[in-house]
């Protein structure tokens, strides 16, 4: 189903008080896990060249991620729009989805301030991540 998997070692630093991975954590490690997605659009990752935005992003967590056990980041794309698209992510730990997110991605030109179309390249390569 999902189209990308990405291996994520939790550091000691990423626990709380309370001994599981800190609930800011996990918006990092989706976003971490988006880099290729992110490649179709500036391939290099050169920040002055940087096309898109976040219009949303929602994480909600079903269960307790752990330190000390890897976690698998899986990542696709849910919907292609005319000038957005979806991703959804999930972090899975010891056989279990322990948060899902969903993720509103905006092609965008910084001098106008305003959304763009996406090309017919561009949603090529978000079309190899659909799941």
């Amino acid at each position: 189903m999902y189209k990308l998997m990405e291996q994520v070692h939790p550091r000691f630093s990423e626990t709380d008080a309370l001994g599981h991975i800190n609930n800011t954590v996990v918006p990092v490690w989706f976003e971490a896990a988006r880099t290729p997605i992110f490649k179709i659009f500036t391939p290099n990752l050169d920040p002055k060249q940087w096309k898109l935005i976040i219009a949303k992003i929602e994480v909600e967590f079903k269960g307790e991620l752990f330190y000390g056990e890897e976690v698998e980041i899986r990542t696709g794309i849910e919907r292609i729009g005319n000038s957005s698209y979806v991703i959804v992510q999930e972090a899975w730990q010891g056989g279990r989805a322990c948060a899902v997110g969903k993720t509103i991605m905006v092609r965008y030109s910084f001098a106008d301030k305003s959304a763009v179309s996406l090309s017919e390249e561009e949603r090529t390569g978000l079309s190899a991540f659909l799941i």
